[in-house]
């Protein structure tokens, strides 16, 4: 046994064996951990290229199926298209959507007439005007008649909507009317007094901050905005009469914003007749089988709106993560 401190013998624990071995065991280590998160970035870059190929052939797959089936000769049938819920943009019942279902319901040459199915308690004026435009120029464009059928609820905007059918039927019970326009909110002067809170408000412009909650009324301002209401008020009576023509019988009250039931309307000349879809589709059109055109999001597209805001938030967080601000 060798009593030299200093021992560099291969024998020796100290010695250049010893050292060697435990650091080259840390190096591989090190260089496996390495490979394998190599291997684990490379296996993440696969298969999110894989995903993305597969997102794109869905929907290349799911236009051309839809493109096929437009193009596809169908019998003769009645085409229906749901109005149902607020008429909104962004909304199923929004202008886009329902030209769309227009669009595709007066070019099949087996579509006989529209049935546009309305339950809806009206809506933005706007996508009301521009959907009753369209029905206008598709009727003369295809020589095609549009029915309304009503369910539980037509009212203002959905009502400006059914005023461009030929024809309007409704069930004894629904509610029909509201031909008026409105414009609400809530004023929190008094409560901001009672509470000490001071509004501090800077605008540019003298009627920029019209119609702030947390002001008072200006009359002026009120004025305006009347007269900007009482201009589509009319725009709104303009289209009803034109719809309707002889067969609408006015009163002070058609136009003051009441609603009247189903049988009431009937009577009013703002309904022809009672009747449901089935009804109509077997009474009036002649074609009992209906076809429905209505454009909704499909369950790929959602997913996909869903995937992709799933990804983004986890691109955010992996940001964040990493140290970097999004702003």
């Amino acid at each position: 046994m060798n009593d030299d401190p200093l021992d560099l013998s291969p024998h020796s624990p100290v010695g250049p064996r010893g050292n060697t071995g435990w650091e080259r065991e840390t190096i591989e280590k090190l260089v496996f951990a390495t490979l394998r998160e190599q291997q684990a970035v490379r296996r993440w870059k696969l298969f999110s290229r894989l995903l993305w190929l597969a997102l794109i052939g869905f929907f290349v797959w799911l236009w051309f199926s839809q493109a096929n089936m437009g193009n596809a000769v169908s019998t003769p049938h009645t085409a229906v298209i749901d109005i149902k819920g607020e008429i909104a943009s962004g909304a199923e019942a929004s202008a886009e959507n329902v030209v769309s279902s227009l669009h595709s319901a007066f070019e099949d040459s087996g579509a006989q007439a529209i049935v546009l199915l309305i339950d809806s308690p009206g809506g933005s004026p706007v996508q009301a005007g521009i959907i009753n435009d369209e029905i206008t120029r598709l009727k003369a464009l295809h020589n095609k008649k549009v029915y309304a059928v009503v369910e539980e609820t037509c009212a203002s905007a959905a009502y400006y909507i059914a005023a461009s059918a030929d024809e309007i039927y409704v069930d004894k019970a629904s509610l029909v009317g509201s031909i008026g326009v409105l414009m609400d909110g809530f004023g929190f002067t008094g409560l901001m007094d009672k509470l000490g809170v001071e509004r501090r408000l800077m605008t540019a412009g003298t009627n920029k901050g019209m119609l702030d909650p947390f002001s008072p009324q200006d009359a002026t301002q009120n004025a305006h905005m009347q007269s900007m209401l009482s201009e589509i008020h009319t725009q709104f009576i303009q289209v009803v009469k034109k719809g309707r023509g002889e067969r609408l019988k006015e009163t002070p009250d058609t136009f003051s914003g009441l609603v009247w039931s189903g049988q009431q309307a009937v009577a009013q000349g703002l309904a022809d007749g009672l009747g449901s879809l089935d009804h109509v589709a077997r009474e009036i059109v002649k074609a009992e089988d209906i076809v429905d055109y209505t454009q909704r999001e499909n369950v790929g597209m959602r997913l996909a709106r869903e995937l992709g805001v799933s990804m983004g938030e986890g691109v955010f967080r992996a940001a964040r993560a990493a140290g970097l601000q999004l702003r």
